[in-house]
């Protein structure tokens, strides 16, 4: 079986960069930074785009393909940091009205965490006694619904998944990028054989995971999905960690992004399937 991407995947994945370089530039993450809402206007253009209708067949509207090209489009959106609960409106896409064209914003309450709930047009699942929670992530706000037991849809694990690759690569490609440029003792940090380990481990960390994630894409195993789920939460906290230690002091400012990627990797990590239960999913099938 060939897992390249096809001609049609890449200009797909191309294409979703443009826009989102377009729609959601650092100007404007900074700018969400700073006042933390949802931006109704990008949700719009999001759906227009495509963005929620892409795995709903063309008779419906939508664009008829699966989930290995949703797969790509999350990365992207996981690049950038785009906020919102964008797996939930797309999962919804199908069976809420509006939520294809981006009109709806939607959430799931199904697995006791909840983001963006006082923003959300519709909720999917109870949330009564919604406790808010103090997000260590600026733009994911969140509540707790007590005593609610974990369950997680097989392709919101995935598509979480596929956010935290791409910040793992985004992170990957900042640290390079910044050992080429910062210099100490003379030469650049990336001359360092310290600096060069952590640069090749993060890599190895970003390329693992989107490997499992498009694979599991296309078997839609949900074993494999348990599995990419964990690699891609490791490949997203661990390379922002390791990006903060390339940068050194200037990392932990409130300035860089390298921070605002780290915190985000820690709450994909726990809204669905977190670590102990896809361990499990794991062991029992060994």
């Amino acid at each position: 079986m060939d897992f390249r991407l096809t001609e049609d995947q890449r200009a797909l994945r191309k294409g979703v960069r443009e826009l989102l370089a377009r729609l959601f530039d650092r100007e404007a993450l900074r700018a969400a930074v700073d006042a933390p809402s949802l931006d109704r206007e990008l949700w719009r253009e999001l759906g227009a785009a495509g963005f929620f209708a892409l795995r709903l067949p063309e008779e419906e509207g939508g664009v008829g393909l699966g989930l290995p090209e949703a797969v790509l489009l999350f990365e992207e959106a996981g690049r950038v940091l785009l906020p919102g609960p964008l797996v939930a409106t797309h999962v919804a896409a199908g069976s809420v009205p509006g939520a294809a064209e981006g009109a709806v914003v939607v959430t799931d309450a199904s697995e006791g965490l909840v983001p963006w709930l006082d923003e959300a047009d519709v909720v999917l699942g109870e949330v009564e006694g919604a406790v808010r929670l103090r997000s260590v992530d600026p733009l994911t706000p969140l509540h707790r619904v007590p005593g609610r037991e974990h369950r997680a849809d097989l392709v919101a694990v995935l598509l979480t998944a596929a956010e935290q690759v791409g910040s793992a690569g985004r992170t990957t490609e900042t640290a390079v990028s910044y050992a080429r440029e910062r210099e100490q003792f003379g030469q650049v940090i990336g001359g360092f054989q310290a600096v060069k380990h952590l640069c090749a481990g993060m890599l190895v960390r970003s390329e693992l995971a989107r490997v499992a994630v498009r694979g599991a894409a296309v078997t839609g195993d949900p074993v494999e999905i348990a599995g990419a789920k964990l690699l891609a939460d490791e490949a997203a906290t661990g390379n922002a960690r390791d990006c903060l230690q390339v940068y050194g002091g200037m990392g932990f400012t409130w300035e860089a992004d390298v921070h605002l990627h780290l915190k985000r990797a820690w709450v994909r990590a726990r809204l669905r399937l977190p670590a102990a239960r896809a361990e499990e999913v794991v062991a029992a099938n060994l």
